[in-house]
C-alpha cells in the first residue's frame, strides 16, 4: 500500500518516478511491438531497428529499456532505505530485508524463464529479474553502509574501473585479454564455468554473473538521482541542473571511452553503464520537470498506473496469454483489416493489460517485491 506525500517532508512518492517506470514498462508489455508493426506497415525501417536490440556492440533505443528500469530502482533506494536509516532503523534489519528481496527476485526470474514449466533439466538460472535483484542488493548495501555522496562516487568509480580491468586486461584461456566478442569475452567464460543450466546466448548469458555485478553501477547511479530529488537543501531548478549535468557528463564519458572500450549491452561494459545511466538521468530530469515541477500530471496517468505495479505486469504479460483474450473479442474486427488488424490486436493487448492494472490501482493493490 502507498501513502500520499505530506507537506512537511520531501515527496515520499514522486509522480514522475512512477510515470517513468511505467513509460519504461510500456515498451516491454507491447509498446515496442506496436511500433515495430506500424513501422513495417509504413516502411519506416529506421524506426523498426530502434525497437530491436543491437546484435552485439552499439546502441539502439530498445537497449535502454532494461538499464533504465535498473536506474529507476536505484532512484527509489534513498526514499526507501535512507529515510529508514534516518529514523534509526537498524542497518542489519535493512540488510536482511534487502537480501530477501534479492533471493525472491532470483526465484521469480527462474519462474519467468519457464524453468518450472519445462523441468529443471537445462533450465536457465540467469534472468532479467535476477540481475535486477543482484544489482539492487549490492547498490542497497553500499547505500546502507556508505551514505555520503563522496563514498558512493568512489564505489561507482571502483565498480566501473574494476569491470573495465576484468573485461580488457584479464585473459581468457585460449583466447586472450580484451576480446569482446560473444565467444571471447570473459563474461561468457565466467558464465560457462559457474552458471548451471542453459545460457541464453549459447556461449554467454546477457544476464550472467559479471553482467549482474556490472549493472550495480547503473543502479548506484540511480541512487544519486534519488538523493538529488530527495534533498531539502535544493530547489527544483537546482535539482534539474544536477540531474542534467550528471546525465551529460556520463554520456560524454561513455563516448570517450567507447573509442577503445565498446558499448556492449550483452556483456554490460562500463561505457554501456555510463551511456544508459546518462540518458536515464536526462529522462528523469525531463519527467520531473513536466510532472512534479510544472504539475502536468494527467497525460502521464496511463504510465503511472503501469509503473505502480511494474514487477507484477512484467510477470503477468509473460504468464498470461493476453493475445488470446484480445483475439477472442476483437478477432472479428481485426481479420477484415488484414495487416492493419495486427495493430488493432496489439492495441487491444495493451488495453487489456492496462485495465487489469487500473483495477488494481483503484483497489489500491500494489504488489511490491
Amino acid at each position: 500500500m502507498t501513502t500520499k506525500p505530506t507537506r512537511t517532508e520531501p515527496r515520499k512518492r514522486l509522480h514522475s518516478l512512477d510515470a517513468l517506470r511505467g513509460f519504461d514498462m510500456f515498451w516491454i508489455t507491447g509498446g515496442g511491438l506496436l511500433v515495430v508493426t506500424l513501422s513495417q506497415i509504413t516502411g519506416a525501417d529506421w524506426l523498426e531497428s530502434q525497437m530491436r536490440h543491437v546484435k552485439w556492440d552499439g546502441f539502439h533505443f530498445y537497449d535502454l529499456i532494461f538499464p533504465l528500469f535498473m536506474f529507476i530502482s536505484g532512484v527509489a533506494i534513498p526514499f526507501s532505505i535512507i529515510s529508514k536509516l534516518e529514523k534509526n532503523v537498524p542497518q542489519r534489519k535493512l540488510l536482511v530485508k534487502t537480501f530477501k528481496r534479492f533471493i525472491l527476485l532470483i526465484v521469480l526470474g527462474i519462474l519467468y524463464n519457464g524453468t518450472f514449466r519445462n523441468g529443471f533439466e537445462d533450465g536457465r538460472i540467469a534472468s532479467v529479474l535476477g540481475q535486477i535483484g543482484t544489482a539492487y542488493f549490492f547498490a542497497a548495501v553500499i547505500v546502507i553502509y556508505f551514505r555520503s555522496i563522496r563514498s558512493r562516487l568512489i564505489w561507482l568509480a571502483s565498480i566501473l574501473t574494476g569491470i573495465g580491468i576484468i573485461q580488457l586486461l584479464i585473459p581468457v584461456p585460449g583466447v586472450g585479454a580484451g576480446i569482446l566478442t560473444p565467444e571471447g569475452c570473459i563474461n561468457g567464460y565466467i558464465d560457462r564455468m559457474l552458471l548451471p543450466g542453459r545460457l541464453h546466448g549459447g556461449t554467454f548469458d546477457p544476464e550472467g554473473i559479471l553482467c549482474s555485478l556490472s549493472a550495480t553501477g547503473i543502479t548506484l547511479m540511480g541512487t544519486f538521482a534519488g538523493s538529488i530529488l530527495r534533498s531539502k537543501k535544493t530547489n527544483d531548478w537546482q535539482k534539474l541542473g544536477y540531474l542534467s549535468a550528471a546525465g551529460v557528463t556520463s554520456i560524454v564519458l561513455a563516448l570517450i571511452l567507447s573509442t577503445f572500450y565498446p558499448i556492449i549491452k550483452s556483456c554490460w561494459t562500463s561505457p554501456f553503464n555510463l551511456l544508459t545511466g546518462g540518458i536515464s538521468f536526462l529522462l528523469m530530469a525531463l519527467f520531473y520537470l513536466i510532472i512534479d515541477h510544472w504539475g502536468f500530471k494527467k497525460w502521464a496517468f496511463y504510465f503511472q498506473v503501469i509503473g505502480m505495479n511494474s514487477i507484477f505486469v512484467y510477470l503477468f504479460a509473460r504468464i498470461v496469454d493476453v493475445s488470446r483474450i484480445t483475439g477472442f473479442f476483437l478477432g472479428w474486427l481485426a481479420k477484415p483489416l488484414g495487416e492493419n488488424g495486427n495493430v488493432l490486436l496489439i492495441v487491444g493487448n495493451l488495453a487489456v493489460i492496462w485495465l487489469v492494472l487500473y483495477f488494481m490501482y483503484k483497489k489500491k493493490i500494489f504488489i511490491r517485491v
